[in-house]
């Protein structure tokens, strides 16, 4: 069964990447504003049902879009999906597949001199990647002005070609996964406040905050708030979070109101991958984050653009974050010609599988990415099959198959009882 399984999906997988979606409305271009919270589980809002964590604005906007429920990422580790999310491209073919480049070293690692043992390979991956065209490059030709904050893993904002930004990617002075970026939220929106009033050009905002990603270190307003309503101090540090970077949300899209511009402007809200928090010590707790369940790669993704988007709950027709890149060009106006995604402004129930693929942190070869993969899963709901790489992972390692409408938490493995759901 597994090799028939496995020759299926990897078929299955590399025949949906030629799929493409083109659109060219010839209408006004919107602003888009991408919102990308990192690190947060799927079901850590309100309008998700959490029963402790309070998420006022993204319930609102949740009411007010288009939401997918059931969102997927491309990988369940940060640097893989964000670099999906400007490429347009699954991880296995940008090549970013972790977050660092393996190698050995005896020092401490992300220190200074650990950086900088890092930057002839880093460098290498990243002139890899650039090959890539990225969104911001498409937009550019459509006349938007674009300004990067927040995490941001491939060096400068200059190198992502943005018009403005924030994160440098000096390892000399700490730059790897954000630097001076990751202020963005914790430290106020002036930033992005600034570079909207010197707007006189459609515009596209990154705004990737580290938020509610550790340190976590919420107001203590907030922290307060959560201690009563949980034993342990880190879950309540990790809920207040959350209520926090719904809070930056409200803030960003309140000053958007106030220049009157919240009516044309396409607002997309994912997460770049899930996480449960330990209750005993800080840090996720095992099937979240870097895995291929439910908490690892699942997350709501909401399109909100008033007058354009009808607002809709979606629970029965998964999406991804693989589709941001053609939904955003074919919201601009533009075409293109090999993306794998979907326009999610025009998707319905035709759509059936969903992929999603788990590396290594570390990249063991930037060459090649299979040396890393662990996981491939296809997600044809409510079926989710998860298969493991035998060339990495151990030999007792077997293929899973869960119904995720019966058992959203994938306790029952059905993959022996179903031969014909998975040889199919």
């Amino acid at each position: 069964m597994c090799r028939n399984v496995r020759g299926l999906i990897w078929l299955a997988f590399f025949l949906a990447i030629f799929g493409c979606d083109n659109s060219n409305s010839g209408e006004k271009q919107p602003n888009i504003i991408l919102i990308i919270s990192d690190d947060q589980g799927w079901g850590d809002y309100g309008f998700m049902d959490h029963s402790a964590i309070e998420t006022p604005f993204l319930d609102s906007l949740a009411r007010n879009s288009l939401c997918f429920t059931h969102g997927y990422c491309t990988a369940p580790l940060c640097s893989p999906s964000l670099a999906s999310m400007i490429t347009g491209l699954y991880a296995h073919q940008h090549g970013i597949t972790g977050n660092d480049p393996a190698f050995e070293f005896d020092g401490q690692r992300y220190g200074k001199e650990w950086l900088n043992a890092r930057q002839d390979l880093f460098d290498t991956l990243k002139s890899n990647f650039y090959k890539n065209k990225l969104l911001t490059q498409y937009l550019a030709e459509a006349g938007y002005r674009t300004l990067q904050t927040g995490k941001w893993w491939l060096g400068s904002w200059q190198e992502g070609h943005f018009d403005a930004g924030m994160t440098h990617g000096n390892p000399e002075e700490g730059g790897r996964h954000g630097d001076e970026g990751l202020k963005i939220g914790r430290e106020g929106l002036n930033k992005i406040f600034d570079f909207i009033d010197a707007s006189d050009e459609p515009f596209f905002i990154w705004y990737a905050p580290f938020l509610p990603h550790t340190p976590h270190t919420p107001p203590d307003s907030l922290l307060q708030k959560y201690l009563n309503k949980t034993s342990s101090e880190f879950v309540a540090r990790y809920w207040a979070m959350c209520e926090w970077f719904d809070q930056t949300c409200s803030e960003l899209v309140s000053f958007m109101d106030q220049r009157s511009l919240s009516g044309e402007t396409l607002i997309i809200y994912t997460a770049d991958n899930g996480w449960i928090q330990k209750r005993d010590e800080n840090g996720f707790a095992e099937r979240s984050k870097r895995s291929p369940y439910e908490y690892g790669i699942r997350t709501p993704i909401m399109l909100h653009w008033p007058g354009k988007i009808e607002p809709r709950l979606i629970d029965s027709i998964p999406a991804s974050n693989i589709d941001l890149v053609p939904t955003i060009l074919a919201a601009a106006g533009l075409s293109h010609d090999t993306l794998p995604g979907k326009n999610l402004l025009q998707l319905d129930s035709e759509r059936r599988i969903i992929y999603s693929e788990a590396f290594e942190h570390d990249i063991r070869d930037i060459n090649d990415p299979a040396k890393s993969l662990q996981y491939q899963v296809a997600i044809e709901y409510p079926w989710k099959l998860i298969l493991p790489n035998v060339s990495v992972m151990p030999e007792e390692v077997e293929p899973e198959l869960y119904n995720l409408a019966e058992d959203p938490d994938e306790k029952i493995n059905l993959a022996d009882k179903n031969s014909g759901k998975t040889n199919r």
